[in-house]
């Protein structure tokens, strides 16, 4: 395409595309936009290079000219602006989440670039955000996706996106690493079942918790008696624990006395996996650690979260150990929205969720729908027409502004023309439905908020790159705008969006004069 404007010579024609998505993902009213950032990285990079140049050659038409090769390599974005909402904030239809003015044949170039980054990565920070509102605030969420995500690139994003969605934690470890997220994460059920029995460990002893160098005690031993008392305490057969599950928990905790987690449902909660990692967690506790808690991995989540958290503050009173009640009490298991929701109607007692494939693939909605449309060439608007009013597009430069009520949360978002007389606070503003002539509504703001700033201009970043930790609290912030019934899973109430009247009629104008007039005969 790039050649075919080439060769008609629109060279030097400048041109402003849209970036826009028509309908919210996951059945919910509202998006999160992210992915500007790789955006404005990937225009800092944008080039041809020799090596591409060479491999275009071998791909386009031989009759294709040495000239338009070298225009090619001359290419760059420094006449490029890129106007756009801020990372992070809450976004609706229509609302272009960027603008990008320029050069035809260099916006044209970034179009499939900038659609696959933001695409991708604002329906995964959504989803997290949906998650973390389904969660509630106090409960802590770790993304445990990389196995299930489209291939590696899929996985790392997903992890990142995650966390600026609202994870608290991540298991990709390489995500921690490239963008300093929390690694978090337990063993597998494969761990304890490489364990037959006591015999398999290697060491029996563990060092205490102190600063002096105390002797080692038989750690090994130490679980066992507790094993044995806390049988008879809680009525529980240690005899019928299994001791390979023990042998596991022993290891894991000796590896890693300060942080030990225990996934207790490989054999069976109740009769094996709950006593030995009580008996393992008080044996660290002669020895000065605290254990961190466990994960559940299978069953009836709700119920075994319950038995759980009877269990350790039942131990945790008898032995005097305020702390004990309070560890974490994680769930995975294929968990989405809806299974949480649930969760929350029969009054679980999990304190954290491991969430992956449905978080990472979007099951419920695989794609967000971005789309990139040409909207002005050469100071003159462009629109495209459709027998699917959905998929007009509303022609010319836009500006966008945020209505507020008296309460604080957000009431409309509306498009204007640039040079129209921006919305103020106390005066009342005629808001339209772009399409739909019946449906208007005037609206008195108590606060008004300009959507767009400049974020590429002149070749070069025009604002600072917020850090994952800015835009993460962005997106809390933004979200806490809008008012409950926007944000509810079930039957949300739509957020509108609407134009000024001057762009209501700018826009069906230029529909009568572009459609053709059809003729009955």
């Amino acid at each position: 395409m790039a050649y075919a404007y080439w060769k008609s010579g629109k060279i030097n024609d400048v041109a402003t595309f849209d970036l826009f998505f028509r309908k919210n993902p996951f059945k919910g009213e509202f998006t999160i936009f992210a992915g500007l950032s790789d955006c404005l990285k990937f225009l800092e990079n944008f080039h041809y290079s020799e090596t591409d140049i060479k491999y275009l050659r071998t791909v386009l038409p031989e009759s294709v000219e040495d000239e338009f090769f070298q225009f090619l390599q001359q290419l760059s974005p420094k006449d490029v602006t890129v106007c756009a909402l801020s990372e992070g904030s809450v976004c609706f239809p229509r609302i272009p989440l960027m603008r990008i003015t320029g050069p035809l044949i260099v916006v044209q170039l970034l179009e499939t670039t900038f659609l696959t980054l933001v695409n991708y990565s604002s329906l995964i920070t959504t989803n997290a955000a949906r998650f973390r509102i389904a969660a509630g605030k106090e409960i802590s969420l770790l993304e445990f996706g990389l196995r299930r995500a489209q291939g590696p690139d899929g996985g790392l994003s997903a992890s990142r996106y995650a966390y600026i969605g609202g994870f608290d934690g991540t298991s990709n470890v390489l995500a921690g690493k490239l963008f300093a997220i929390p690694v978090k994460g337990t063993h597998a059920h494969a761990f304890v079942t490489s364990f037959t029995g006591l015999e398999d460990l290697s060491s029996r002893e563990l060092k205490k918790n102190t600063e002096g160098q105390g002797p080692d005690k038989d750690f090994v031993t130490l679980c066992v008696d507790w094993r044995t008392q806390l049988g008879e305490f809680l009525s529980i057969l240690a005899s019928e624990a299994h001791d390979g599950e023990l042998a596991a928990f022993i290891s894991y905790a000796m590896a890693f006395p300060k942080s030990f987690v225990a996934l207790i449902d490989t054999y069976d909660v109740s009769k094996s996996g709950l006593l030995n990692f009580c008996a393992v967690a008080l044996a660290l506790n002669d020895l000065g650690y605290k254990a961190l808690g466990i994960r559940i991995d299978s069953g009836d989540l709700a119920y075994l979260s319950r038995v759980v958290k009877e269990t350790i503050e039942c131990v945790g009173k008898q032995y005097d150990l305020p702390w004990f009640k309070d560890m974490v009490i994680t769930a995975s298991n294929d968990i989405n929205e809806e299974t949480i929701l649930s969760l929350n109607e029969q009054g679980h007692k999990i304190t954290c969720f491991g969430i992956g494939t449905h978080l990472v693939t979007c099951q419920r909605q695989p794609a967000l729908g971005c789309v990139f449309k040409l909207v002005e060439v050469n100071n003159k608007p462009k629109i495209k027409l459709s027998q699917d009013v959905e998929k007009v597009t509303m022609p010319g430069q836009k500006e966008a502004f945020r209505l507020y009520s008296s309460d604080g949360h957000a009431l409309i978002d509306i498009l204007q023309r640039p040079g129209e007389d921006p919305p103020q606070v106390g005066k009342r503003v005629l808001c339209r439905h772009p399409f739909e002539e019946s449906k208007r509504a005037y609206v008195m703001p108590h606060k008004v908020e300009h959507l767009y700033t400049a974020v590429w201009k002149n070749g070069q970043i025009a604002q600072k790159i917020p850090t994952l930790v800015e835009i993460r609290q962005n997106v809390q912030e933004s979200l806490r705008t809008l008012r409950q019934d926007h944000k509810r899973s079930l039957n949300p109430t739509p957020f509108k969006v609407g134009v000024s009247d001057d762009l209501y009629h700018f826009i069906h104008d230029l529909w009568l004069e572009n459609a053709p007039i059809g003729e009955l005969s």
